[in-house]
């Protein structure tokens, strides 16, 4: 075959080889099959760049990281699901769509529903065109959501193009889904962050929330994102049974245990079978959706202002266990905060062995009265993190004493301290072992500086042979220091002279989140970074200026300040830029040239005559202040500055209820 024979047959087998792989778990070749095709694609459409496609397979992450996400309305609201908490109130709950539905004209004894699985991730809005994807959005408000289409676009299982002709129809279609993390990846984001000392993702929502609002799209296709759709917004086939088969038809990601049921006992017994079984599932379920399957029916119930009436969650219990508590302990992690945590006998709970649970903090263990030696009920939160619900009190031995918070570090031995607004008790130690410990841990984790192979046990190492005593240290060790250590051959010494040599290139963003600033996660270090460019216009932002980054509030903010007011970390960035540490975001990456200003994120229009100066001298002075000056009208628009003879602009101002500003109030706004 010629080049325009061949890449259109390449893509049409890949489609299908993602589809089996990624929608259907169930491949029909070897990885590296799939490989030498996509290789083979890479290489032809190269060569004939006139033959690429925004719909190829090869186009899933493109381009540079985003600058921040626009928002962007939905064709129709995004509405929350009620939810069921037991059988009698899923019983209720058809009770009142029979109800619903006889008052509106139609008497029924039994009414036919779907039952799908409920995953627990983050909603998501695809808008195709003509067949191929041009937006996803997140759920936002359920009015207006994120744009994120760069990020969706490397979700392997949602198609760039759809398959068939049935969902084509209408030239622009929205389809609803959920983004979701699998089972193993989301324990493999949690054991990286445990490694660093990070907080864990409570529940695989979070953690998919979080990957979307990601701004470079090549981060986000590591995460390993999947995806599940199950609504067609606007036209769409008489049944909901019916949307699931099309859009399964057109390539879209299915979840396939969906079942048609007859009344509310097969709904129960739908869900009584879940429950059993959930855990045989790639994917974190809390629950099974129940939706009335007629359309036209859900049409005669219609919506609450928050709920639609004909659908329903059905959360499943959480389980629970027994089990005897045998010490309470305590961690110090990377910021000094010392954090307790239970110390059990092992008991097996939603899948996975339990030995140890988070207490939260001392207040926590105080209300719920928990004490060394007690019978504790044991469960996981949102089926992923072990958590202790509270003592047995019929069970506590006639000896147990009320649990006390220690004064004293358990790693340096420094007296500990707790603010009047804090319920966390913290090291303030900037030299205790745990500290550089867990800080090093993130520092080097994968999420930050990415340094492959510097891990915890070989940070113990480092610090305990006095080679480490700080981040910049790491790049003053060398391979004969490295080979001295325990476990430390030649061969692993000069792998990770590599890879810590590869890091001094890395993404000023990476630096950042790498220095463990309070508050400070990637996205918030992505944003910085993007803003003020380089570390030195970090370190020289005065904390207003750092409020008035966009998504920097004024705690982040003042975190931020306060770390570079520290005379230590200003010489640990010293120290750091002198080992050649990239410490700049390439120019054409940057969000603004200049430092935010108190106008940030604020649109003007500027109509009629001003007195006091020229309309390019007052849109000189809005701009330098961080302002967009535009010169149309929308319900986005922060105000309009009214002149003398003013035109339309400000009649259409007053019609969509955007403020004005006459020119007192406007030389007001610029001091």
């Amino acid at each position: 075959m010629n080049p325009a024979e061949r890449i259109p047959e390449l893509r049409r087998l890949i489609r299908y080889h993602e589809e089996r792989y990624y929608v259907l778990n169930d491949p029909d070749i070897a990885d590296a099959e799939f490989d030498a095709l996509m290789r083979e694609l890479e290489a032809l459409e190269a060569e004939n760049p006139d033959l690429v496609s925004s719909d190829s397979p090869t186009q899933r992450v493109s381009g540079r990281p985003a600058a921040g996400f626009v928002t962007v309305e939905h064709a129709e609201p995004m509405l929350s699901l009620d939810n069921a908490y037991s059988e009698e109130e899923l019983r209720e709950f058809d009770a009142r769509v029979r109800r619903g539905l006889t008052a509106s004209g139609e008497a029924v004894e039994q009414v036919d529903y779907v039952a799908e699985l409920k995953i627990d991730g983050l909603s998501l809005a695809l808008t195709y065109e003509d067949g191929v994807l041009v937006r996803g959005a997140t759920r936002g408000d359920g009015i207006r959501g994120e744009e994120v289409t760069s990020n969706v676009r490397t979700i392997r299982a949602i198609p760039l193009k759809l398959r068939t002709a049935d969902l084509k129809r209408p030239r622009r279609i929205e389809i609803r889904g959920e983004v979701y993390l699998p089972r193993k990846v989301f324990e493999r984001i949690n054991k990286e962050k445990a490694d660093a000392g990070e907080p864990l993702f409570a529940n695989p929502r979070n953690a998919a929330a979080g990957t979307m609002r990601n701004l470079d799209p090549a981060l986000v296709a590591k995460r390993g994102l999947s995806a599940w759709t199950y609504q067609v917004v606007g036209e769409s086939p008489p049944t909901h049974a019916q949307t699931l088969e099309a859009l399964k038809e057109s390539g879209l990601p299915v979840e396939p245990h969906w079942r048609r049921c007859r009344g509310v006992e097969e709904l129960l017994a739908f869900c009584r079978e879940w429950d059993e079984k959930r855990r045989t599932l790639e994917f974190d379920t809390d629950g099974v959706v129940i939706k009335l399957d007629r359309i036209d029916l859900r049409a005669r119930l219609g919506t609450t202002s928050k709920f639609p009436r004909w659908a329903v969650a059905f959360k499943f219990p959480a389980e629970q266990k027994t089990t005897r508590l045998k010490s309470i302990e305590v961690n110090v992690g990377r910021t000094g905060a010392v954090t307790p945590f239970a110390n059990l006998d092992p008991v097996f709970v939603s899948g996975s062995t339990v030995s140890m649970a988070t207490l939260h903090n001392a207040d926590d263990i105080a209300r719920k009265d928990i004490r060394e030696g007690d019978w504790v009920i044991v469960e996981k939160a949102g089926d992923v993190i072990p958590r202790v619900v509270g003592p047995i009190l019929s069970k506590r031995p006639a000896d147990s004493r009320p649990w006390m918070m220690p004064t004293i570090c358990p790693r340096c031995g420094s007296t500990l301290h707790r603010a009047e607004d804090e319920a966390v008790w913290r090291c303030e130690n900037t030299s205790c072992p745990a500290k550089l410990q867990r800080g090093l841990e993130h520092f080097a984790s994968r999420g930050a500086m990415n340094i492959e192979g510097l891990g915890e046990s070989l940070i113990a190492q480092v610090i305990n042979a006095d080679l480490v005593h700080d981040y910049a240290d790491v790049y003053a060790l060398t391979a004969e220091k490295l080979q001295e250590l325990e476990r430390m051959g030649k061969k692993s010494a000069a792998k990770l002279m590599l890879q810590i040599d590869k890091s001094r290139s890395n993404e000023l963003w990476r630096l950042i989140y790498g220095l463990g600033i309070r508050h400070v996660g990637e996205r918030a270090s992505q944003v910085l970074a993007r803003a003020f460019g380089t570390m030195e216009a970090l370190c020289a932002a005065s904390e207003e200026q750092l409020q008035y980054t966009a998504e920097i509030g004024p705690v982040l903010a003042e975190s931020v300040r306060s770390w570079f007011d520290e005379p230590r970390n200003r010489q640990l960035i010293d120290r750091l830029r002198a080992a050649g540490i990239n410490m700049e975001v390439p120019l054409e990456q940057r969000m603004a040239t200049e430092v935010p200003g108190p106008l940030t994120g604020r649109t003007y229009v500027i109509t009629g005559t001003l007195q006091s100066m020229s309309r390019e001298q007052a849109t000189a002075a809005l701009e330098r202040l961080g302002a967009k000056v535009t010169n149309s009208v929308s319900k986005k628009t922060t105000g309009v500055i009214v002149g003398a003879e003013a035109g339309s602009k400000a009649e259409k101002a007053q019609t969509l209820g955007v403020p004005m500003l006459d020119e007192d109030a406007f030389m007001e706004l610029i001091k």
